[in-house]
């Protein structure tokens, strides 16, 4: 529907086009080896690609493309509901010693995030507050925490661009993260010539060979079903959690819904389905990938690239220190510490995902690593533990800290 400058696409518009790109996406990848061999993600290729056709329009014709995401957000909370689903005990316990040491990690490079902000914005006559904008805020918070603060960043220390540059950073970051995690994989794995220790069932998608893919319709509605079932409760869960005080994303309730049932429904139990509870199935992984693809497709094609021309350059100087940092702090101190081997390698993949981008983005990164060498299951259980929980709460402490400094 076309209102004077604007083009509205509703709902349903929106994910036939998300499908679309993917499949370019997809075609891209399957053209372009070097997109395979760096292991980006199909959905970052097909969606960087429309977002800079939509600029274009935009450009030539002053018309905007407004996306309906309503969509996009369930798609979200299926997502890492199959995340929930597929975590045991068992797991929880083998990564509790990588979960921490990660955890401790990434708050130490949260720290640095900020302090990298300040020190480079400062060179631009721009305060505290804005280097925190372009750290945390905006990188590892990604748009929803640069949405959420930017009006008090506005109002208490008076940027009066302060969601304009929280956005920037924000989808400068996502961009960047997104193309950084597979390359970053890559080089450790082939330097170090890692490989998985064992052959493991995909959690986010199907391994490249065709061979044992056992889904047929009745085993992919179950899993539905069971993503459905722990849904109901993840609301239940995030109603609860309301009334304590305690405000986390859906998503997050959902994840630990799906690690609830998961871990409460015995094999044994018989369920009206016939089946058992589907967890760390071919059919789970099949919708974990369908759900994280298009999101992440929706995600990148509906940037408005144009609206970020007029802050590139401040936001540009500092993205490079901030991917400098990065950079170092995976080589140097993620892979190391998370023990050198291959599920070191993946998670460095999704470290550059989170702490640039957002928790999708760093399962899309690590879903194509996998993909390509070998799931990594402790990986796919720690990094949104920790990058979809702890950090929000972490955040929430360190940003007025660093707001205090202006």
């Amino acid at each position: 529907m076309l209102e004077s400058d604007v083009i509205q696409a509703n709902a349903f518009l929106t994910v036939t086009i998300g499908i679309l790109v993917l499949f370019l996406g997809r075609r891209m990848n399957s053209s372009i080896p070097f997109l395979t061999n760096f292991s980006i993600p199909e959905a970052v290729s097909g969606g960087v690609v429309c977002s800079l056709l939509i600029t274009a329009f935009y450009a030539l014709s002053g018309v905007t493309i407004d996306f309906d995401l309503t969509a996009r957000n369930i798609l979200l909370v299926y997502f890492f509901t199959t995340i929930g689903i597929n975590a045991s005990l068992k797991d929880l316990f083998n990564g509790g010693k990588p979960l921490v040491i990660l955890l401790f990690i990434t708050i130490g490079f949260m720290v640095l995030q900020n302090l990298t902000g300040i020190s480079v914005i400062n060179l631009f006559g721009e305060s505290a507050a804005v280097g925190t904008l372009t750290g945390s805020v905006s990188l590892i918070g990604g748009h929803g925490t640069a949405i959420a603060w930017a009006p008090k960043i506005q109002s208490d220390y008076g940027v009066s661009n302060a969601i304009e540059i929280g956005m920037a950073s924000a989808t400068f970051g996502l961009v960047l993260a997104s193309m950084l995690g597979g390359p970053i994989a890559k080089h450790l794995i082939q330097k170090f010539k890692l490989e998985p220790s064992k052959t493991q069932p995909h959690d986010v998608g199907l391994p490249e060979e065709k061979e044992g893919r056992k889904i047929d319709a009745y085993t992919f509605l179950d899993s539905i079903l069971a993503i459905h079932i722990s849904i109901i409760l993840g609301f239940t869960l995030d109603g609860f959690l309301n009334e304590m005080g305690v405000q986390l994303p859906l998503f997050v309730s959902c994840l630990f819904a799906g690690i609830i049932l998961t871990n409460l429904i015995p094999n044994s139990l018989p369920r009206l389905t016939g089946q058992r509870w589907p967890s760390k199935s071919p059919a789970m992984a099949l919708i974990a990938e369908v759900s994280l693809g298009t999101f992440l497709t929706m995600s990148l094609m509906s940037l408005q690239l144009w609206t970020l021309i007029d802050l590139a350059g401040p936001i540009i100087s500092v993205l490079l220190a901030q991917v400098i940092m990065m950079l170092l702090v995976t080589r140097f101190v993620v892979f190391p510490l998370m023990g050198r081997n291959y599920d070191a390698a993946v998670i460095c993949s999704g470290f550059c995902g989170y702490t640039l981008g957002a928790t999708p983005t760093a399962m899309a990164n690590m879903s194509a690593v996998t993909k390509r060498y070998g799931n990594s299951h402790m990986c796919f259980i720690i990094v949104p533990l920790v990058c979809a929980f702890f950090i929000d709460i972490v955040n929430a402490i360190l940003i007025p800290f660093f707001l205090s400094l202006s």
